[in-house]
């Protein structure tokens, strides 16, 4: 069988669209090159686009100027540092506020329930002075406002907190053969924000005044003597904000007067005016501070003329005149017992014995007077008779507190050589012990009750917050070492004052549970939730820090400072107290800052997170219950 004849060659024929002639328009090689592409698998396209993606980038990354702009752009990066990451709440998106609940305004009622807590004697009112004209209404309105704001801003914190917080233990990272550390948070630097913060508010709506209002943008007065910015001038100097200091400064120089026909608290104004003063004289050398002190002191003097030489609790500053509060003729024993640092040091520097001899005067009487129960003293005494009053309560909180603090003190300030005011002290401590120290349940966290006619309660002010540092203090300065071990007890314990709620953030009065199978340590009664931004247990925290050198009290001072920015740092300016620290959504602002936030808690936040032991060493100064330090007498005088 002959095979099929060969062929050659293909015939082709190409037909045209719409005729039979072959078409080479660019129209007709678009759609043929649709319909090939159309032809590929998926995979087929994505390879491509990718290839084509990637030599695109290829091509950008290796242009001259376009790595010279980046380039420039890491370089302004870096020098902005943490400005251009820090959240300001003015920068939130409005759209946010969408997110926020409703705020209900305080009712006027409730506003009539809260008692406001001050150091110093029961029922002193706060001269509050509005902004204006404006109504009870609008500034409601506007706090709520406010306040909608600031939750917006912690809100943004939260997400970031852990993030900010200070590393510990840093890990080493590998980058091109070299390993390095991550840096650390600069705490020092977010302190001084915080009281730049404050400072911003306090300068735009209350300058020269008493107090902040930070919600309304207004203030309060109190003595009408700028109170905040007197007892923020060493705190300012201490963080080296030297143009605030200066603006401060400046303020005290051509405005400052206390030629004024106005009542002030003989102790409040000890403290804050007059120690601030003094402290600040000896942190600048600047002789302004010094006259003024003298000043304010000469003018607090007329409170000594009492039958029994305890001094009446307030002063007409310009009339020279002094009088007990309008409800009794007793004063505090806190009140009496604590003005001793500061007119001691102002005798000392003017060699003008008579302020010394009177503060003196007061504490030889107390060290004689009966009442006292194992070294606790009673809340009161009567300026006519100069006996205590309202014998058989004892506490370690409001009114009596700073008794204790300033027997130590009197007593290193001194030079250690009066030792009536260490017997007084070491006796009160052994009082403590028999008769007011307790442990909670279930966690057996070590507590200072109080006692009234022989019954223990076991209340516990946050006030008292102060005896960790002060034992410490006086472990520091040769008393026995178990001081030491009951200062760490009672420090986890105001510690766990501020953890265990939920805020974070300690309230005003806490009560301790000590029944078997209790399954909290902590109980708050409602009128005691509130927080003023209090300085104690940072103080506390200072102190054991500088002395031990545990981390884990830079660490709680941390986590509570964040806290007081999550919760009482106001938008426009300022920080404000809270009413419920138990109510992270809204814990209800009081409109005030206090000017011991200033001049007390943000201080010693610095002190605690500096590494510098001789920045205010505890050896050389001596502070007051302020937090104005004065120096400890050389051991000659």
């Amino acid at each position: 069988m002959n095979p099929p004849s060969r062929t050659d060659f293909v015939s082709l024929t190409l037909t045209g669209q719409g005729s039979g002639i072959y078409n080479n328009n660019k129209q007709w090689r678009r759609q043929s090159c649709w319909r090939k592409w159309k032809l590929l698998s998926r995979l087929q396209r994505n390879l491509i686009l990718f290839t084509v993606a990637l030599m695109l980038v290829c091509g950008i990354a290796t242009n001259p100027s376009v790595t010279e702009h980046f380039r420039g752009l890491a370089v302004v990066a870096k020098e902005e540092g943490d400005h251009a990451l820090k959240p300001a709440i003015h920068e939130v998106q409005p759209e946010l506020d969408k997110l926020n609940r409703p705020l209900v305004p305080e009712s006027p009622s409730e506003k009539q329930k809260r008692a406001a807590h001050k150091r110093g004697p029961p029922g002193l009112q706060n001269r509050l002075q509005k902004k204006g004209n404006v109504s009870d209404t609008q500034v409601e309105k506007e706090e709520g406002e406010n306040w909608r704001v600031a939750m917006i801003d912690q809100a943004t914190e939260r997400r970031t907190a852990k993030e900010a917080a200070n590393k510990v233990d840093v890990p080493e990272v590998e980058q091109e053969g070299h390993s390095h550390k991550e840096p650390e948070v600069d705490r020092l630097e977010a302190v001084r924000d915080a009281f730049r913060h404050a400072w911003k508010g306090y300068k735009e709506f209350a300058w020269g005044k008493d107090e902040l209002r930070p919600m309304s943008k207004s203030y309060g007065e109190w003595f009408g003597l700028g109170l905040t910015l007197i007892d923020a001038l060493d705190t300012m100097w201490i963080l080296n904000l030297k143009k605030e200091f200066e603006e401060a400064k400046t303020w005290v120089s051509t405005e400052l007067s206390f030629d004024k026909d106005v009542d002030v608290n003989l102790f409040e104004s000890t403290i804050r005016i007059l120690g601030g003063l003094l402290s600040t004289y000896h942190l600048t050398g600047d002789t302004l501070f010094l006259d003024k002190a003298k000043d304010i002191g000469t003018r607090l003097m007329p409170a000594f003329n009492t039958p029994s030489k305890i001094p009446y609790s307030d002063v007409n500053i310009g009339k020279g005149t002094a009088h007990p509060p309008r409800w009794t003729s007793d004063s505090t024993v806190a009140e009496v017992t604590s003005i001793q640092l500061e007119f001691r040091e102002l005798s000392r520097l003017t060699q003008d014995t008579r302020y010394q001899a009177a503060v003196d005067e007061v504490m030889q009487k107390v060290h004689k007077l009966e009442g006292k129960q194992d070294g606790l003293v009673p809340m009161f005494i009567n300026t006519n008779s100069g006996q205590f009053t309202h014998l058989g309560m004892f506490t370690l909180g409001a009114r009596a507190d700073s008794y204790y603090e300033y027997l130590l003190k009197q007593w290193i300030q001194g030079g250690k050589k009066e030792t009536a005011l260490l017997e007084d002290y070491l006796q009160a401590l052994e009082g403590v012990k028999k008769n007011l120290l307790k442990k909670s349940s279930p966690n057996r966290l070590t507590f200072v009750g109080e006692l009234s006619h022989g019954r223990f309660s076991p209340k516990m002010d946050h006030l008292v917050c102060f005896l960790p540092g002060t034992l410490a203090l006086g472990a520091h300065h040769g008393l026995p070492a178990e001081h030491m071990e009951l200062a760490k007890q009672l420090m986890e314990t105001c510690y766990q004052m501020y953890a265990q709620m939920e805020t974070g953030l300690s309230p005003e009065i806490v009560h301790f549970n000590m029944h078997e199978g209790s399954i909290g340590d902590v109980d708050v009664k409602l009128a005691d939730r509130h927080n003023l931004l209090r300085p104690e247990t940072v103080e506390s925290l200072f102190y054991l820090y500088r002395f031990t050198k545990d981390r884990k009290y830079r660490d709680w001072g941390w986590e509570i400072l964040q806290n007081f920015n999550k919760y009482t740092k106001v938008s426009t300016g300022g920080y404000t107290s809270i009413n419920n620290v138990r109510d992270p959504e809204y814990p209800s602002p009081r409109d005030k800052m206090e000017s011991f936030f200033l001049g007390e808690t943000l201080k010693y936040f610095y002190l605690l997170f500096s590494d510098d032991p001789e920045l205010l060493s505890l050896d050389k100064y001596v502070f007051n219950t302020e937090a104005h330090p004065l120096p400890i007498w050389p051991t000659a005088q």
